[in-house]
């Protein structure tokens, strides 16, 4: 058997990253944008390990940057798939709120969850152990991985080295700011020598990215328009990603017709969305989250933008059909 090692992969968007463990039975954790499928086959390749022989894939979570690439490893490799359960039993049932797609008009291919995980179950790679925490938060099915040996956290978005993963209040409900300051308190008595999140580099101090992470969501606590723009920044900064910009005279037409910013905009901002799209647009450019260029507003983070008709696929688990 070849050395067993935890191989982790900084990607930009629309991707997250990605990690492989190494070992006799290797796993795969979180997948990719389905546009990157291929990409993430071939990173994985190249560390030795072919895509046959991933002996599992597991979701830190189902947004469609962590779970894109599942349908290409499934249907192509057979790989099974484990999520937690309460995502699972969405994601099995193509309920129209898996993966949260269709209120964030996403693109998300079919897959199913073959393996429902619990808080404190265990994945063994071999040589290895991986502790299966529940770190709701971000979402509620939201898991973090821990690997005991060489004090490892994988963390999904729960939080990053220099930021937090956005909150769905809607969706998630409006205790995530508390569900995600407990799930930093449960993680913060782990023994950590490195952490790998869903995006950005490594963090070597884990203890301070959450102690940052915490004391961000104290401020939130008092201010909760903050969590509000916070989030839709992120959503719309990830649409400007997946469809490589949006012309300004589309720009109007296309958040009317989005969940989240129809709910932000009344529930949050108690504002008409008609009034609110200038608003998020001065926002955007004010805060550098976006710029215009040649009329198009452009998402400021680096990203690869997707092949042609992922700029435009309007697949939803509610139009998922299994056999």
């Amino acid at each position: 058997m070849k050395e067993s090692s935890i191989i982790f992969f900084e990607r930009t968007f629309p991707s997250a990253n990605i990690i492989l463990i190494k070992d006799q039975f290797p796993i795969l954790i979180d997948t990719g944008f389905g546009s990157e499928a291929e990409d993430t086959e071939r990173l994985i390749k190249e560390e030795g390990v072919s895509p046959e022989d991933l002996h599992l894939i597991v979701n830190t979570h189902y947004h469609s940057d962590h779970v894109g690439g599942n349908f290409h490893f499934q249907k192509k490799y057979g790989v099974p798939i484990a999520a937690h359960r309460w995502e699972a039993d969405l994601i099995n049932s193509c309920d129209s709120e898996a993966c949260g797609a269709e209120w964030l008009d996403q693109p998300v291919e079919p897959y199913q969850v073959d393996t429902k995980l619990s808080d404190n179950d265990e994945i063994h790679t071999g040589s290895r152990t991986l502790q299966v925490l529940h770190t709701p938060g971000h979402t509620l099915g939201h898991i973090s991985l821990y690997e005991p040996e060489e004090e490892v956290l994988i963390c999904g978005d729960i939080f990053h080295k220099n930021d937090i993963g956005w909150l769905n209040i809607f969706r998630e409900g409006v205790s995530s700011i508390q569900r995600s300051m407990e799930s930093l308190d449960r993680l913060s008595t782990l023994p950590m020598q490195r952490a790998y999140s869903g995006h950005g580099p490594q963090i070597e101090n884990p203890l301070a990215s959450i102690d940052a992470a915490r004391g961000r969501f104290e401020k939130w606590l008092g201010k909760p328009e903050k969590v509000s723009w916070h989030a839709c920044k992120r959503i719309f900064s990830f649409t400007l990603i997946i469809k490589n910009g949006l012309a300004k005279e589309e720009i109007g037409n296309y958040l009317l017709t989005c969940g989240w910013f129809n709910d932000f905009a009344r529930y949050s901002f108690q504002i008409q969305p008609e009034e609110f799209i200038q608003i998020l647009l001065d926002e955007m450019i004010r805060s550098g989250a976006a710029s215009w260029h040649n009329d198009h507003l452009i998402a400021a983070a680096p990203y690869q933008a997707p092949q042609g008709k992922w700029m435009n696929m309007n697949i939803k688990p509610k139009n998922w059909e299994f056999q």
